[in-house]
């Protein structure tokens, strides 16, 4: 995630004025209003076609804790140096290996991405991406950032891998986040990346809550209080949550989520944004971002990063600041979700 967040937007509309269009641009400078639909209905959504009732009922694989924790002690270091970022790369990719997965190298201008996918049983469903970056900053072990994204989405791999679905499942995990989403918008940049897909699930920071009254903080210009109380947050200034945060044209990621929790898990606060992130700049800070601006739907799965953690890219981003409980709840939503994504024809 960067800091340097007028940056960040700067390249993201470049994206979008390249990826659009004039015509598209001026359709959406020319939209008068935005309304959130607070309960995140999926009826306006045409495409992809909604959850059924069947479809919900869908029998959902359970994570491994301690698989997911292993991934993060091997993980955890820094992983910013091309060595170090080698190193990583060679370990995700044995990892899929023995998933039953072939990875693939996508190569940019700096960095390499990693990439997988099990094709789907219907080949006109289409597909759904889970990703996360697994480069950090300079002198961060970055266990948190982003190691905890990259576990979770190899228990992913791990558990939906070999499970026929409708909806083929893709994993790509993103080099170079760190100085300006690099690797996120190589593969959004590549029309062939895109085809058919239906959705962009993007983890960064999923391992870390707080419990100090006042530890959690909020985007400035993004109401969330109505989402809180919806996921039943009774303790809004404390970050016992996880936040998923996709754009309002694609409520169904949305919902999914929202309906991906159960009491025995931390709570989910599903937050729609307007116009893309234009008018909050703070939530264009991760992989989702270049997928919006691409039409594509996607969320960012997040447990919100320096609005909570003080060891946000600091050297103390260790082992030792994970929450174990939390972050093994935050993965099983996200499996939850993809697993009833995919099921959709």
């Amino acid at each position: 995630m960067k800091q340097l967040i007028w940056i960040a937007l700067f390249i993201l509309v470049a994206v979008a004025a390249a990826g659009w269009g004039s015509d598209s641009l001026q359709r959406f400078s020319a939209v008068p209003e935005v309304s959130i639909d607070r309960n995140i209905h999926i009826s306006q959504n045409p495409s992809p076609s909604p959850l059924t009732a069947e479809k919900d009922a869908v029998n959902l694989p359970q994570i491994d804790p301690s698989r997911l924790w292993k991934h993060v002690e091997n993980l955890a270091g820094e992983r910013e140096g091309e060595r170090d970022r080698s190193l990583t790369r060679d370990y995700i990719s044995q990892q899929l290996k023995s998933f039953g997965f072939s990875p693939e190298l996508q190569e940019f201008d700096r960095g390499i991405n990693v990439f997988a996918q099990r094709k789907g049983t219907d080949s006109k469903a289409g597909a759904i991406l889970v990703a996360a970056h697994y480069d950090t900053v300079p002198k961060s072990p970055g266990a948190d950032d982003n190691a905890t994204g990259v576990a979770a989405v190899l228990e992913v791999a791990r558990l939906l891998g070999s499970r026929p679905t409708a909806r083929t499942l893709q994993v790509a995990f993103f080099d170079r986040e760190e100085i300006g989403l690099l690797g996120s918008l190589a593969f959004a940049g590549s029309p062939a990346r895109l085809k058919n897909l239906q959705g962009a699930i993007v983890l960064d920071m999923v391992g870390y809550s707080c419990h100090t009254p006042g530890c959690q903080q909020y985007p400035e210009g993004l109401t969330a209080q109505p989402f809180l109380e919806a996921s039943g947050v009774t303790s809004p200034d404390k970050g016992e949550f996880i936040a998923v945060i996709g754009d309002a044209e694609h409520p169904l990621l949305l919902k999914t989520f929202a309906e991906s929790g159960n009491a025995d898990l931390p709570a989910v606060v599903a937050l729609p944004v307007p116009l893309k992130g234009l008018l909050t700049p703070d939530v264009l800070r991760s992989d989702h971002a270049p997928f919006w601006y691409k039409g594509i739907g996607a969320v960012l799965v997040t447990d919100t990063a320096n609005l909570r953690s003080p060891h946000y890219h600091q050297s103390t981003d260790t082992l030792a600041t994970i929450d174990r409980a939390f972050f093994a709840g935050s993965a099983q939503i996200v499996v939850n979700a993809v697993a009833k994504l995919l099921e959709i024809r």
